[in-house]
């Protein structure tokens, strides 16, 4: 069995590379264009995978030959994607991402057959699912459906929420039901309804976070690092990564769960706070690449001591 198993998206990346981001009603010239394969899911899973897990995927995928290329994509990188079902008469997910010189992204995603991923599937699935040391899921799928899954998991091993895309009024029993959610700033921003303007407002949104019910909260920096905290320590802890000249953020996020996945499922005596740091070193190799999955290191690229 699967030692971490995904509940979420698979997407289709249209990519525009530019020097900036055009203006309302502007149109621009880009100097690159790429088709890629992505969704927080399957990224999440993929990058758990190229750290050695034993990983799978329960997802949705539409009737297009995107989605073939999807399932040869998760042999080649060995996922176990025998729990993704295709869909008749509906697209797979596509997101359009436009990607700028300093290497920052903006997204705009549609979900298509990721929106039909349904509870009886889960429940197909149940076996997977309990088995798993770790779940992760994020929001790409429908919410009830990450709820579900959450149920299915409970008391069998540790779960992890990606709140992205950021989401207003998430039902808060789903807080309660992960143990871990992660967000980035912007996502902490929507969730909590607080700005991210400085320390005394970081505080603020962690504790908002843990009074809607989080056990532990997550929130990525970028550049920054990443902070945490939990129920049983509210202080607010900060962990620190080097600082690089980013080529490609997008995908950074999903490297860092994905380390953060493996990490509690092969490594689950080390502390949160170093579970962070080698997490945060991951994901900052990731974007000295173009691309998603084609930025996700190997655990033949990284470091001998991030696995001791």
């Amino acid at each position: 069995m699967s030692k971490i198993v995904i509940v979420g998206s698979c997407m289709i990346d249209f990519t525009c590379f530019s020097s900036r981001f055009p203006k309302p009603g502007e149109t621009i010239m880009g100097r690159k264009f790429e088709v890629k394969y992505g969704g927080k899911g399957a990224n999440q899973c993929i990058a758990a995978a190229r750290l050695g897990a034993s990983t799978a995927i329960i997802a949705s995928l539409g009737s297009d030959n995107y989605a073939q290329e999807y399932l040869k994509i998760f042999k080649k990188e060995n996922v176990d994607a025998s729990h993704v079902q295709i869909q008749t008469n509906i697209h797979s997910g596509v997101s359009h991402i436009t990607v700028i010189d300093s290497g920052e992204n903006s997204i705009i995603t549609v979900l298509g057959s990721n929106n039909l991923l349904s509870r009886n599937h889960l429940d197909n699935s149940i076996n997977l699912i309990k088995n798993a040391a770790v779940l992760l899921c994020q929001f790409e799928i429908p919410m009830e459906i990450t709820l579900h899954a959450l149920k299915l998991h409970k008391n069998y091993g540790l779960s992890i929420v990606n709140g992205a895309p950021a989401m207003k009024n998430i039902d808060l029993e789903l807080l309660k039901l992960c143990d871990i959610f992660c967000v980035n700033e912007l996502e902490a921003e929507v969730t909590s309804g607080i700005s991210f303007d400085g320390k005394a407002s970081i505080e603020h949104i962690m504790n908002k976070l843990l009074d809607l019910g989080c056990n532990t909260v997550i929130i990525t920096l970028g550049k920054q690092g990443a902070i945490y905290a939990s129920q049983k320590d509210r202080t607010v802890k900060k962990v620190l990564t080097a600082t690089v000249q980013p080529m490609d953020t997008t995908g950074a996020g999903d490297a860092f769960l994905g380390a953060l996945a493996y990490y509690k499922a092969y490594h689950p005596t080390l502390s949160m706070d170093e579970c962070i740091r080698r997490s945060c070193i991951i994901a900052t190799k990731s974007v000295l690449k173009f691309g998603t999955h084609a930025s996700f290191p190997h655990k033949s690229d990284l470091p001998s001591d991030l696995f001791i």
